[in-house]
């Protein structure tokens, strides 16, 4: 009897089951169709310029490697393993990745099973109606003051039908998002790793221009004690010596707040490699004056190379899934459901045919009435779309704008670059002039004053120059992605499973 009534049960389960699969094949709502993106066929701001100093980044090394500095590199590796936000984002992104097999295993039966014991009794003697740990109720009679002990053993299942695709387009709207979230991960390591590059630049620009009030310095203390000499001489007056001094003690004045401003640089990337600012030491040193600039290529290519736009992308994606999953709402849930057991008054003997008790069917479920609320869901989940379509859309034209502003920087700082370093030059031969003619007395102090302040502001303001290109120079790396491909969410070590 009970292979009997096993095969029964699995025959019933297989007709169902083949009825419904065949609606099952097909899932309600819109196949998506990646959205048209503005794009150009070149950028305006690279006509007709070809940089000073073009660089390429190795195909088989990180962006960074351009730049050719071992400290900078040894940072660099360091945001990977450090940076606590790129570890939150990567829990994001695990857990992302965890939602796609919580919504997955809503596509199989969910099978559980039971055991149990019920110790039961009547004071009046009356029947008593006794629920089994399978969901059958068997009813038994008692005389006064009796007990009865039920023992069961049984196993139910249940399975929603996904005829409409609901399920499946929510499986599809979790890959995207878990597709999104990996690219926000790796724009959370490209703007970490871009924004160390940047601040160790200006720490450089820092030590270098340390370096030059620390010259202007010990040139400024001989400067002053010429005077001092002088007015002993009676050649001179005091006016000189205060004016020599007032520029000594302005520039040392100077060159204390640019070490507030490296201090600051310094417990940036601290942080920024995941130490606290009181671990981390960065001796002065300084870079080239030779700025690389990576080539820019053409506007499509941003569309696979930067990570914000293909999390944008796959957003769009993960609602043009809910759309459908929207639109399953319309129509009638399938549940298959089933129970086997065994129930006796004996425990001995409990798995015994007699005492088997089963039971199996189908059942539809369908919303009548609502309020309207799967209608709003609907239109909800329509502009939930097109809110990501233009989300996309303008992260594109953002990016594009980003490259351009970029590219304009290096070229126009290239050129002033060129015009102060011809600045500086002239001003260091007024100096020398100047110094010249005061020591043959033919013009005060005050003028070697005027030409040497000039000469400080020039060199500094050469530096500053130098500071920006290098900055520009990381940031167009980071507009262009870094090196980075939207073909990486498709790779295993990306952690997302495929559909």
């Amino acid at each position: 009897m009970t292979a009997r009534y096993a095969v029964a049960v699995a025959r019933a389960v297989a007709v169902s089951v083949a009825a419904t699969l065949a609606l099952a094949a097909c899932a309600v709502g819109p196949n998506y169709h990646r959205p048209v993106a503005p794009a150009d066929g070149g950028y305006k701001e690279d006509q007709g310029w070809k940089p000073a100093s073009p660089g390429v980044i190795p195909s088989d090394k990180p962006w960074w490697s351009i730049y050719d500095d071992p400290l900078l590199d040894s940072l660099e590796r360091q945001v990977e393993v450090s940076n606590q936000t790129l570890k939150a984002d990567e829990a994001a992104y695990r857990s992302a990745v965890a939602a796609i097999g919580v919504d997955r295993g809503t596509l199989f039966p969910s099978l559980s099973v039971t055991a149990g014991a019920t110790r039961s009794g009547s004071a009046s003697g009356v029947n008593q109606a006794i629920t089994t740990s399978s969901g059958t109720t068997v009813t038994t009679g008692s005389g006064p003051n009796s007990h009865r002990t039920t023992y069961s053993a049984g196993a139910q299942a249940s399975w929603s039908i996904d005829v409409w695709g609901r399920i499946r387009r929510l499986v599809e709207s979790d890959v995207a998002k878990a597709q999104a979230s990996a690219a926000d991960v790796a724009a959370a390591r490209l703007s970490a790793q871009v924004l160390l590059a940047q601040d160790y630049f200006q720490l450089r620009a820092a030590d270098q221009q340390t370096q030059l009030y620390q010259t202007e310095i010990e040139s400024f203390k001989t400067a002053l004690t010429i005077t001092q000499n002088q007015v002993k001489a009676g050649i001179t007056t005091m006016a000189d010596v205060y004016a020599a001094r007032t520029q000594l003690e302005s520039t040392q004045a100077s060159a204390v707040n640019v070490q507030l401003t490296r201090a600051k640089f310094e417990h940036a990337i601290a942080v920024l490699i995941g130490k606290p600012p009181s671990e981390l030491a960065i001796d002065p040193g300084s870079v080239s004056a030779i700025v690389p600039v990576v080539p820019a290529g053409v506007p499509s290519a941003l569309l696979e190379r930067r990570p914000d736009i293909a999390a944008a992308e796959r957003s769009v994606a993960s609602a043009n899934a809910l759309v459908g999953v929207a639109e399953a709402a319309w129509f009638p849930s399938l549940t298959l459901t089933g129970s086997y057991g065994f129930s006796s008054g004996m425990l001995p003997g409990l798995l015994r045919a007699k005492n088997a008790l089963w039971s199996f069917g189908p059942s539809l479920a369908e919303s009548v009435f609502n309020g309207g609320a799967t209608l709003s869901q609907n239109r909800e989940a329509r502009a939930n779309y097109d809110q990501a379509v233009a989300t996309y859309r303008q992260t594109v034209l953002s990016a594009f704008q980003a490259v351009e502003d970029d590219l304009v920087t290096l070229r126009v700082l290239e050129q002033q670059a060129q015009l102060q370093d011809s600045a500086v030059k002239d001003a260091r031969l007024s100096e020398q002039l100047t110094v010249n003619q005061y020591k043959s007395g033919i013009v005060a102090f005050s003028n070697v004053i005027t030409v040497q302040t000039t000469r400080l502001v020039d060199e500094i303001s050469l530096l500053s120059i130098q500071s920006q290109r290098w900055v520009a120079s990381v940031d167009l790396i980071s507009q262009l992605g870094g090196g980075w491909d939207a073909a990486q969410l498709d790779q295993a070590d990306r952690g997302v499973p495929s559909q």
